[in-house]
C-alpha cells in the first residue's frame, strides 16, 4: 500500500508547488489593467477596422485612455460613440470626424470595355487571378461586388459595372477597401475635395485606349493645383485630401474628366 502512496504523495506535492509558483507568477507578472480603456472599449463598436488609425478598437481605446487620440475618430460608432467617449474622458464633446470611402475607378460599360469573355467564380479575387480580369484596363473595376458583400451597412451597389459608394450610409469601416483586390477603394473624410476617379497606372497611350476617363499623368491637375495637393505618381494623379479645399481647379483643367469634386 506504501509503495502505491509514495508516487501519489510526491507527484500531489508537485502538482502543488508547480500551482502555487504559477499563482505567484501570475500576480508578479500580471500586467495593470486600465479601467478607463476598458470603460471606453466596452462602447466601442468591436468593429476591429483600424479606420481611427489603431490597431483595432482596444488599441484606439488605449490611446485615448493615455491622452494620445482624440474622440470621435471612430466612423461605425458615429456621434453616440463619440459623447459617450468624451463623457469617459471628462473632455468637451468631441466633434465627429466622419470617414466614408471612395472608389477609384470610373470605368463603366460606356467608358471601357471587357477584353476576353469571363466564365468562372463571380468573384473580383476569382476574377483578378484571370490575367488581371475580363477588362481592357487591368486596373479598373472588375464589377463583381466582393465589396457589396463585404458591407454590413449596405452602402455599395454596382453601378453599370462599376461599385459606387452611398456616402450616407457608409460607415468608412475599411471592410470594402480590404476585399478589393486592386486597391481601389480609400477611406477619406467626408469634406468638400476632388477625388481621381482613375488607378492606371500606364503609360498615356496605354491607358487612353483601355479607358475613355483614364488619368494619362499629364500634370495639368499639378500645376492649376495651389495647395499643392496633387501629386503624379506611377502616371496617375493623387489627391491628398487633408490639403485639398474642393476649389474645383484640378476639375476645370482635366481634359480627361477623370477627377470630381464630392460634397
Amino acid at each position: 500500500m506504501s509503495e502505491i502512496m509514495l508516487p501519489i504523495i510526491i507527484v500531489s506535492v508537485i502538482g502543488l508547488i508547480a500551482g502555487l509558483g504559477l499563482a505567484i507568477a501570475s500576480i508578479v507578472m500580471a500586467v495593470p489593467k486600465d479601467e478607463k480603456a476598458e470603460q471606453i472599449e466596452e462602447i466601442l463598436p468591436g468593429a476591429n477596422c483600424g479606420a481611427c488609425g489603431y490597431s483595432g478598437c482596444s488599441g484606439y481605446a488605449l490611446a485615448l485612455s493615455q491622452g494620445k487620440a482624440q474622440p470621435g475618430l471612430c466612423s461605425p460608432g458615429g456621434e453616440e460613440v463619440a459623447k459617450q467617449t468624451s463623457e469617459i474622458l471628462g473632455v468637451e464633446g468631441a466633434e465627429m470626424v466622419k470617414k466614408a470611402a471612395v472608389v477609384h475607378c470610373n470605368g463603366t460599360c460606356e467608358n471601357t470595355k471587357d477584353s476576353m469573355i469571363y466564365q468562372g467564380i463571380d468573384s473580383c479575387l476569382a476574377a483578378s487571378l484571370m490575367y488581371g480580369g475580363k477588362g481592357e484596363c487591368t486596373y479598373g473595376c472588375l464589377g463583381f461586388g466582393d465589396c457589396v458583400k463585404a458591407c454590413e451597412f449596405g452602402g455599395i451597389s454596382i453601378v453599370n459595372g462599376v461599385s459606387v459608394i452611398d456616402m450616407n450610409k457608409c460607415k468608412g469601416c475599411q471592410a470594402c477597401k480590404e476585399v478589393c483586390p486592386k486597391n481601389l477603394i480609400s477611406i477619406v473624410e467626408v469634406k468638400k475635395q476632388a477625388i481621381v476617379r482613375c488607378s492606371n497606372h500606364d503609360k498615356g497611350a496605354k491607358a487612353v485606349k483601355a479607358c475613355k476617363v483614364s488619368c494619362i499623368g499629364c500634370m495639368m491637375c499639378v500645376k492649376a493645383c495651389e495647395f499643392g495637393a496633387i501629386k503624379v505618381e506611377n502616371f496617375v494623379a493623387k489627391v491628398d485630401s487633408s490639403k485639398c479645399t474642393g476649389c474645383g481647379e484640378c476639375v476645370k483643367v482635366c481634359k480627361r474628366n477623370c477627377i470630381e469634386i464630392i460634397e
